[in-house]
């Protein structure tokens, strides 16, 4: 088929052919002119051109004449159904088969392809070769569905670069306010993007200044400038995916960024000196408690201290007084069977208590002014430099521990005998004894 096309067609495919373009042997006796006559004009190459169209589609020469130079040349050609439905066919492949290609497309990784029948969504396309009935039939949008998408709000391109009617906000406690963020967020459904909405980015960004202004307006104006920030971006994220899930625009929301947090610029200074006011304060604050949790503890430690020792010297008086009760009972009660022996005892006694801590001695002779002076500690020292034997170092510490008591047996006597000589002062001490006693 494709001999007979060429052969009808009459064209001869190499370039280098000195004849290409001027017509067949036969035009060319018909013209007179001879084929070194020089280039043909474009009336002949528009007479070959007809030729060779009438030839596609089956128009043949009844006879060779002059007729090929007639305007009206029409009467020397017949048609040929045959060869035309054969070249036509041959057309019609080539354009369907064109057509047919032009329906193939790529889709790259991280992208999906979005297919539309007649302007309706038809399905979608994972990443690789694909095919698609050609236009007009059907037609293909490719979304980038792992960009990760920015929008700014409150600025452009630098934080520097406000935009007023975006950034400034009223807080709850009715103060203004001037944010600058950004949002960052990715593609969950291609379709939802293309079909849902229009103008996608602006529709992001009216979202979160519909959000941010939410959240700040249920908020304080410290809360916002200080320890919330992080709670307001999370807050301001959380809403916003709840409006495009809300809208079915097909979006992600994976973060958003505060890049500048602050007072208007009109009182930009008068707020820093209340920043610093504020610090000041906390730190005072914080020096102050540091001190007290230094005081406070000690105070508390000195305190039961001094509660546990009254408490043992109360127990210490109490267990005192209640033996010494309990001995004067039991005094009282040998002082009621004996009561000149009780006393003598209780004076011996006394005197044995006195005498045992007292290391100088002094005795006085009734009707003289005499005083015996017995200096034992340094009778003790001497004893205890003299040199000698263990014995006798052994005795002479025993014969210094039991001066004492022999002393006192001494003195013991002497009052005996005192007493005994003079009746009547004897008699005198023991009512003197006896009115002590009462």
């Amino acid at each position: 088929m494709l001999a007979s096309l060429k052969k009808r067609l009459g064209v001869k495919f190499s370039l280098n052919d000195p004849r290409w373009g001027r017509g067949s042997q036969d035009d060319k006796s018909q013209n007179g002119r001879r084929p070194n006559d020089g280039p043909p004009d474009l009336d002949q190459l528009w007479r070959d051109f007809n030729q060779r169209l009438g030839n596609l589609f089956g128009n043949r020469r009844s006879g060779g004449g002059g007729g090929g130079n007639d305007a009206g040349g029409g009467e020397g050609f017949t048609p040929d159904m045959r060869g035309a439905g054969i070249g036509a066919a041959v057309i019609a492949v080539i354009v369907a088969f064109l057509w047919l290609v032009s329906g193939f497309f790529i889709v790259q990784e991280g992208q999906t392809g979005v297919v539309m029948t007649f302007g309706k969504y038809s399905h979608m396309t994972q990443s690789g070769f694909n095919w698609r009935w050609p236009t007009p039939i059907q037609s293909h949008e490719i979304v980038n569905v792992s960009q990760i998408r920015t929008v700014e709000v409150g600025y452009r391109g630098n934080v520097k670069n406000k935009q007023p009617q975006e950034s400034l906000m009223l807080t709850e406690d009715e103060n203004i306010i001037d944010i600058q963020f950004a949002v960052q967020y990715t593609l969950k459904n291609a379709s939802d993007w293309i079909f849902n909405n229009r103008e996608q980015d602006e529709m992001v960004k009216q979202v979160a200044e519909t959000a941010i202004r939410e959240v700040v307006g249920r908020s304080k104006m410290d809360f916002v400038l200080y320890e919330g920030r992080e709670k307001v971006a999370f807050d301001t994220s959380a809403l916003m995916q709840q409006i495009v899930d809300r809208y079915k625009a097909g979006v992600q929301i994976t973060n958003v960024t505060m890049q500048a947090v602050q007072p208007p610029e009109q009182v930009q200074a008068a707020f820093d000196d209340a920043v610093k006011a504020g610090q000041d304060r906390e730190r005072q604050k914080n020096e102050g408690q540091a001190y007290a949790n230094d005081v406070i503890p000690r105070a508390r430690g000195a305190a039961s201290r001094l509660q546990e020792e009254s408490e043992a010297y109360r127990s210490s008086v109490i267990a005192n007084a209640e033996g010494e009760a309990a001995r004067f009972k039991q005094i009282n009660a040998e002082y009621e069977k004996a009561p000149a022996v009780t006393r003598d005892r209780m004076y011996l006694d006394t005197m044995q208590k006195i005498f045992a801590s007292t290391t100088k001695v002094m005795v006085d002779a009734k009707g003289s002014n005499n005083l015996i002076y017995l200096p034992l500690d340094k009778l003790i020292t001497q004893s205890a430099q003299q040199p000698g034997a263990a014995s006798s170092t052994g005795s002479t510490a025993a014969q210094s521990h039991a001066a004492p008591s022999s002393i006192m047996r001494n003195d013991q006597s002497t009052l005996e005998m005192q007493l005994q000589q003079d009746p009547r002062s004897r008699g005198d001490d023991r009512s003197s004894r006896e009115r002590e006693v009462r």
